[in-house]
């Protein structure tokens, strides 16, 4: 097996691994036998864990970034209508039955506070993601689309967070309605 369908083979394993049960719980034997890698091509491909978890978040980015701004693009004519897309997606997502909350918020509270790698990883993933919806914010007549954006980011977070514990992906439909009341009073 040559070393990128070995990579390849190993992402896609952690990702459904990591995040169907956590990062800790998974082991590398575990990874190696899940992916049919051998342990010393795991190891050329990732020497260590937190290398193979640091580049299962980078890829979950880049992946979960570019379906929500695909569905933004597609169903989304007025900036107005863009922004509230972001939370039909994210009601979408919320509803699938794998659902299983916000991957980078469960990987940095599992392992924030003792890898920087993970940490910076989620920081990157939330500071993208703001930049992305205050974007979308600049298209809109306000004063303050930073902010707009800011308080837009705590609903999603909040969003995806209250469905994951709840199990009830109507918390982002909530949080629909709260963006709804946010950008009316920022264009007001």
């Amino acid at each position: 097996m040559d070393p990128d369908e070995a990579r390849s083979r190993l992402l896609d394993t952690a990702e459904r691994l990591f995040y169907e049960r956590g990062v800790q719980a998974v082991g590398m034997d575990e990874l190696r036998t899940a992916s049919g890698v051998s342990l010393k091509r795991l190891y050329q491909c990732f020497p260590s864990k937190s290398d193979l978890v640091e580049g299962y978040l980078r890829r979950r980015d880049e992946r979960w970034r570019t379906a929500l701004a695909r569905h933004v693009a597609q169903h989304g004519t007025t900036p107005r209508d863009r922004l509230l897309a972001v939370f039909d997606w994210l009601h979408a997502w919320c509803d699938d039955p794998g659902f299983r909350g916000c991957a980078f918020i469960n990987a940095f509270g599992e392992l924030g506070a003792t890898s920087d790698a993970v940490a910076g990883a989620a920081r990157d993933h939330k500071r993208a993601l703001q930049e992305y919806v205050t974007g979308l914010a600049r298209e809109l007549p306000v004063d303050d689309p930073v902010a707009l954006g800011g308080q837009l980011l705590l609903l999603i977070d909040g969003a995806i967070t209250t469905a994951a514990i709840s199990g009830d992906p109507a918390a982002a439909r909530q949080a629909r309605v709260a963006a709804e009341t946010l950008i009316t009073a920022a264009t007001g």
